[in-house]
């Protein structure tokens, strides 16, 4: 049985479907990666856009109620974003529990490419953080509730 992965985040439009995109690029087939908001509202086509600039297709992806995961197994539970880690329901639960905080780029002020550059640079450090967690999650055993790396940037709860 894979890990089961979830990141979670407010939309379900741009930081956790880029960690979705990210994790299944870099990990492969090791996870069962899944995303989900609290208000979900689809995926935002700057997100894609961005992905594509690094060879990671989202495009296939869509915004999914956390509600859907309710009642299933889930070994990581990842917040994205503050207010989704703040307002996070008690379902779903996971073996290990972490939140990861980066600015919402949907919020981004400016011209399209000051935007863009935003979606740019969370794309970007959401890539590094799940990078240096699989590095970590590689010197770990199996999930479960002691298999969280201990550094910082991550909880358990």
């Amino acid at each position: 049985m894979k890990p089961v992965v979830l990141f979670l985040c407010t939309g379900n439009s741009c930081r956790s479907q880029m960690a979705e995109g990210w994790l299944r690029h870099l990990a492969e087939d090791r996870f069962e990666v899944l995303s989900a908001g609290t208000n979900p509202v689809g995926v935002n086509p700057q997100a894609i856009e961005v992905m594509q600039e690094v060879g990671v297709d989202i495009s296939h992806q869509y915004s999914k109620h956390v509600a859907e995961f309710q009642g299933r197994r889930l070994h990581y539970v990842i917040t994205v974003c503050d207010h989704a880690n703040a307002s996070c329901p008690t379902e779903p639960q996971g073996d290990v529990r972490l939140h990861w905080s980066f600015d919402d780029p949907a919020h981004a002020q400016g011209s399209i490419l000051e935007r863009l550059q935003v979606f740019r640079r969370v794309r970007d450090e959401i890539g590094q953080q799940i990078q240096e967690w699989l590095r970590a999650a590689d010197r770990l055993p199996a999930p479960g509730p002691t298999s969280l790396p201990q550094r910082s940037g991550l909880q358990k709860t």
